[in-house]
């Protein structure tokens, strides 16, 4: 097996790993693990939406606190939540610096209303195109930095230990030759793992890889059981489904039934702005009794063609002219809220393991992520777990640690048929609404599963374990919170909204009952 050594290492190239970089200081040698560039298929470049950040004159951090907390349904962690609003008004400030050029109203910030949130502070890149932004920006700075080499055409498959802590990852080439990366450091940036479920907007790299190789490590795992439904994926036959973002309800679309009613009319206060996994459950409710749901989006389409290009494009590509017709759409995987848990500075239960974006938990998002928070969180935490390592003392140590596997290209194989039942599985039983007997007859497929995969098949095997991780943290939270609704929730007597739950657990850190450790 080829060895080589660095300083600092960063699996994964959206926007997290890719701010972490840049904010590690020149004074430590960072390797980027990227397996293809540029980094064009990140679930951070695939973003529609935009970057919250309470930069108005009306607006503060401590009314965007306020409103990320509801959202959260009592399970964020406030003086994490109060931090990322605090710091995310320079965060805006340093993406420009690094080139993003944000959308423009005469000389001062174009603002937008989103979901859940009280006021226009959603600021957006070419309309629909801010992730492509943002992460082609720091990309192009990434390149050109001189302490940062990107390395391609490798996949992680699992994180090296020895008595000090995690000292690096293993990884595998598509021609099958393994080679242990050995670092001070190890910084896991690698994205959700929505692509678990059958219906996703996730690229089909967010498989949960990173957060299978922690949970294999030992490392301290929370909140697995939180996965965020997107309300309006576009209802086609594509895997991942595209997303219709949400900024068109902000923009004043709705969401209609064949008979050309406001499903949301009645559902919550704030209609079709109310919290995702509100919308989701109304846009489920429908669907799963065989109808269909629409976005009419006609009037703001029609009124400006150039508003909300990427949503246009996809429409059309599918037969949709958004002008003239209602948008079809069901609800699908989109975000999944728990992960590694970690600090504001990323640090992670394992020595020398860090984690930053969608695959760490460090409490903002609780039980249910608000509406362009998830962009915010990859850039002011990736630039604070880099300076983190950046007050580090880099490690003299020489890493010891041998894989505890024999890895190969069949690392990376896995059969097709037991993933697609596995994703089949994760959607009939640990979906948008979920009770016991689905979660447990979900844990006894899964042990049929993984009978069915071999010990050499790494990859799926580690997506096995974390769908097993998710459906047993689902089956112990037995009452619902945000997106993590339980049909047999013994304590309600009425559908559970975030309202409900705004003032329950909310002055402590995320629970620890659902944290999971291998």
């Amino acid at each position: 097996m080829q060895e080589t050594d660095t300083d600092v290492l960063i699996v994964g190239a959206g926007l997290a790993g890719l701010a972490a970089a840049l904010g590690t200081s020149p004074r430590r040698r960072v390797t980027l693990l990227c397996p293809r560039t540029p980094p064009s298929l990140t679930a951070s470049s695939l973003a529609q939406g935009g970057i919250a950040a309470a930069v108005a004159e009306d607006d503060d951090p401590a009314l965007h606190a306020a409103d990320t907390l509801r959202a959260g349904a009592g399970e964020s962690w406030p003086p994490a939540v109060m931090l990322l609003c605090r710091e995310a008004p320079a965060a805006i400030t340093w993406l420009e610096a690094h080139g993003v050029r944000f959308d423009r109203d005469g000389d001062h910030w174009a603002l937008h209303r989103e979901a859940a949130h009280d006021r226009a502070r959603v600021l957006h890149v070419g309309g629909d195109a801010t992730g492509a932004a943002l992460t082609d920006s720091l990309y192009r700075a990434v390149r050109s930095a001189p302490n940062v080499e990107v390395l391609t055409g490798l996949t992680a498959v699992s994180l090296m230990r020895d008595p000090a802590g995690v000292s690096g990852v293993v990884a595998v080439s598509s021609g099958g030759g393994a080679v242990a990366l050995r670092a001070n450091d190890t910084v896991l940036a690698t994205g959700g793992m929505g692509q678990l479920y059958l219906h996703t907007t996730n690229p089909t790299s967010a498989c949960g890889d990173g957060l299978a190789m922690a949970l294999r490590a030992g490392a301290r795992l929370q909140a697995l059981e939180f996965v965020q439904f997107h309300p309006t994926a576009l209802a086609c036959a594509a895997d991942p489904l595209p997303l219709v973002t949400e900024a068109l309800r902000g923009a004043g679309a709705t969401l209609i039934d064949a008979r050309g009613r406001r499903i949301m009319e009645d559902a919550h206060p704030a209609g079709d702005l109310a919290p995702r996994d509100i919308v989701a459950r109304a846009v489920w409710a429908e669907v799963s009794q065989g109808h269909r749901v629409w976005l009419d989006a006609t009037g703001i389409v029609s009124a400006d063609s150039h508003a909300f290009p990427q949503v246009s494009a996809l429409c059309q590509a599918h037969g949709i002219d958004p002008a003239l017709d209602p948008i079809p759409v069901i609800p699908a995987a989109h975000y999944h809220m728990g992960g590694v848990a970690v600090d504001v500075d990323g640090h992670t239960s394992l020595p020398g393991l860090w984690a930053c974006g969608e695959v760490a938990c460090s409490g903002v998002h609780g039980a249910n992520r608000l509406a362009s928070n998830s962009l915010l969180e990859a850039a002011v935490f990736g630039r604070r777990l880099g300076g983190a390592l950046s007050r580090k003392r880099e490690s003299t140590r020489r890493c010891a640690a041998r894989p505890d596997m024999a890895l190969d290209e069949t690392a990376l194989q896995f059969d097709a048929e037991v993933w697609g039942d596995l994703r089949h599985l994760m959607w009939t039983h640990a979906g948008i609404v979920r009770d016991a007997r689905g979660l447990l007859a979900g844990l006894t497929e899964f042990a049929t599963l993984y009978r069915r995969s071999t010990p050499e098949q790494v990859l799926l095997r580690g997506r096995l374990c974390l769908a097993r991780a998710l459906l047993t943290a689902a089956w112990h939270r037995k009452q619902s919170r945000g997106a993590h609704q339980r049909a047999d929730d013994p304590s309600r007597s009425r559908p559970l909204s975030s309202h409900s739950l705004e003032s329950e657990s909310s002055s402590g850190a995320p629970s620890s009952a659902s944290s999971v450790r291998a």
